[in-house]
């Protein structure tokens, strides 16, 4: 081979592995950064919003500095790679422009400053396709602090869903099946059996979904899922909760209060591993959380911040390697040190302390081993099929035409009316 030949495929070589695109994952953010949130009609919610849809993203800076963050919108593939196209495709007019909407925070004793970003919004006047996205702040250096998923979805399709006991008599009573269908309201599928792509989601959690399976058969324009193992979930456990939208007196699962720090702290009753216990009937928001100051009239910059005590009586997990979290949506779910709970001796408890902002916040323990793999089998509060969680179906589109992935269509189920 000529060397000439040789050098130019060598750089070839190169700039193809230096420009390939890497799976996006959300970057935690740092201890400053709390209560990130996507917000639409006034309450938290899982970022899942139909094509032209309003929504907000908010979040607090603890040092209360008014800092300059900037935001950054990148669309993906269904894979979470950032999709080949120019940004003037999915974004109209601009991004990486500087969050203006921001306030500091009033009356509280932990100071902080709340900032709102507005889909569409000044600078980002409309968000034009459909498909996975991600949104990352950036600082004035442009680094980036934080970033968090969001997916965009149309109206194309009609998804049927219905949560089923497992057929497997093994775990018949610890998880729930989901039997689906997927049918097309105004386009004729291509070859549906590469060109669809599914993700399912328990309780609006991106980090636990279930990818990758294709229709089990297909009737004219409609796919069929009707699997038992490949579309499984382990039902868990009602998510616990405590309350302290009055930081100053104990409420729900609120023990005592105190305010020996700077800020107030709040205790909260030690919670027993539930998996050796029946199963007991706790309405829950599913890991969602709202922030809300009883005294206050603008609770986005009233309400305060508080140590959070926990602390859970789980002697079997002991002499385990894995480690204890406290999760849920007011932490997007974060397997991270600030939320690892550490083994008293003396007491015979496993503890920690978090700081969460005022309100009514539901959170559950996760077991995890060092790597941040979930065991799910072995879950402190245990699995039963009678629990009640919502599932997200999403439906994932592109033709041999087309120069990225679609989501044309959502489906909602709850096992609340799960049948055998």
């Amino acid at each position: 081979m000529p060397k000439f030949l040789f050098r130019n495929l060598f750089l070839l070589f190169i700039f193809a592995s230096a420009t390939a695109q890497e799976v996006q994952t959300e970057v935690v953010p740092p201890y400053n950064i709390k209560t990130v949130s996507f917000i639409q009609g006034g309450n938290n919610v899982v970022p899942i919003f139909q094509l032209g849809d309003t929504f907000q993203f908010q979040f607090d800076d603890l040092f209360g500095n008014e800092a300059n963050y900037y935001f950054e919108v990148t669309h993906c593939d269904y894979n979470w790679v950032p999709t080949d196209i120019p940004k003037t495709d999915y974004v109209r007019g601009f991004d990486n422009q500087r969050i203006t909407d921001y306030s500091n925070s009033f009356n509280t004793l932990q100071v902080y400053s709340h900032y709102r970003l507005p889909f569409p919004n000044q600078f980002t006047t409309e968000l034009r396709i459909s498909g996975n996205y991600i949104l990352k702040i950036l600082n004035e250096d442009r680094e980036v602090v934080f970033s968090r998923k969001f997916i965009l979805y149309e109206d194309h399709s009609t998804v049927t869903a219905q949560v089923k006991r497992s057929r497997d008599v093994t775990n018949i009573d610890y998880k729930q099946n989901l039997d689906f269908a997927v049918l097309s309201n105004d386009i004729v599928f291509q070859t549906p059996l590469q060109n669809i792509k599914i993700l399912l989601l328990q309780n609006g959690n991106l980090n636990t979904g279930i990818k990758n399976i294709p229709p089990q058969y297909t009737i004219g324009n409609q796919m069929v899922y009707k699997y038992n193992k490949e579309t499984q979930f382990w039902g868990g456990n009602e998510f616990l909760y405590f309350e302290n939208k009055d930081i100053r007196a104990g409420s729900n699962n609120v023990a005592r209060v105190g305010a020996n720090n700077d800020i107030y702290n709040s205790y909260l009753y030690t919670n027993l591993a539930r998996g050796s216990q029946i199963y007991t009937v706790n309405q829950d928001v599913n890991g969602n959380f709202v922030v809300k100051n009883i005294n206050a009239s603008s609770n986005e910059i009233e309400a305060d911040y508080a140590w959070v005590y926990f602390s859970l009586s789980a002697p079997t997990f002991r002499s385990s390697t894995k480690d204890i979290y406290i999760t849920g949506m007011f932490n997007n779910y974060s397997l991270s040190p600030e939320y690892k709970m550490d083994y008293n001796a003396e007491k015979g408890l496993f503890e920690k302390a978090v700081m969460i902002k005022q309100g009514f916040t539901s959170f559950q323990y996760t077991i995890a081993d060092k790597k941040g793999v979930i065991d799910y089998e072995n879950a402190i509060d245990g699995n039963f099929y009678q629990t009640e969680n919502d599932y997200t179906i999403l439906v994932y589109y592109k033709e041999a035409s087309d120069r990225y992935q679609r989501v044309i269509g959502k489906g909602n189920a709850n096992s609340i009316n799960i049948i055998n």
